[in-house]
């Protein structure tokens, strides 16, 4: 690994903004992750966090400013350029995105069954280590229709780390599992981070979330950076609407 690789950030938003007609979902927004470190993206349903983590994975394209990915400006990348980009960044969808007709452990598999250089035996290694790892193990015959939507996503996150990556990208982990999965969830990421290495972002408005995950945050509104920096930072941050959503949760907590 080269000494720019370190020191350098593994993912850089340089001035992006983004616009679907006449909604500027991005504006101007700036922020960084180096290796190994979790950022959380956060706000409310509908500033952009969603579309941050698509143009990490090369989905959208800025209409202005740079979009930096594994120390390259993929920001003009075709597909096909792309595709080495996506081996190192792997993303856990919302919704799980398993396959409906695969088994827990086929969907594991199926990431390493496409790169086509590893033999069977080695690929149902990997998943059964996977699935212990995410505890899951005793599921790797069901289908998904079997399991709750918290198992869904640890299945997927499963699915995600079996190739490999350098970073993975969650987006809403916690959102629609009850307050036990959602703890779990993150203690699971927070495990695997530590274990696996992993740089993280992780899109979310849960702030619990945020307590236990995050090196650093950009909390989002209305398509710009309100703040960037540490959980310490922020609960120093005179923005009003940062202010709010901090007191908000500290409602919600105590009730």
């Amino acid at each position: 690994m080269s000494d720019i690789g370190n020191s350098s950030p593994y993912i850089d938003f340089q001035h992006v903004s983004k616009a679907f007609g006449e909604k500027h979902v991005l504006f101007d927004v700036s922020f960084n992750v180096m290796r190994e470190e979790t950022v959380c993206i956060l706000g409310r349903s509908g500033v952009g966090k969603s579309v941050a983590l698509q143009h990490i994975m090369g989905f959208l394209k800025p209409d202005s400013g740079r979009v930096i990915v594994a120390h390259e400006d993929i920001t003009d990348y075709t597909e096909a350029q792309m595709e080495h980009i996506r081996k190192k960044v792997t993303m856990v969808f919302q919704n799980g995105a398993l396959f409906d007709s695969l088994t827990v452990g086929e969907n594991v598999a199926f990431p390493l069954r496409e790169r086509k250089d590893l033999d069977e035996e080695h690929i149902l290694h990997i998943v059964d280590g996977m699935l212990e790892m995410v505890g899951v193990k005793d599921m790797r015959d069901l289908l998904p229709s079997d399991l709750s939507t918290g198992m869904k996503r640890s299945v997927a996150i499963a699915r995600a780390l079996a190739a490999q990556p350098e970073c993975v990208l969650y987006d809403e982990p916690t959102t629609m599992v009850d307050p036990l999965m959602a703890h779990l969830l993150g203690d699971l990421i927070k495990r695997l981070k530590s274990q696996l290495h992993l740089t993280s972002v992780v899109v979310t408005h849960d702030m619990r979330l945020v307590k236990k995950l995050a090196d650093r945050i950009v909390f989002l509104h209305e398509g710009k950076v309100l703040f960037f920096g540490t959980y310490p930072e922020m609960e120093k941050c005179e923005e009003l609407v940062v202010r709010e959503f901090l007191e908000l949760d500290k409602l919600e907590i105590a009730g």
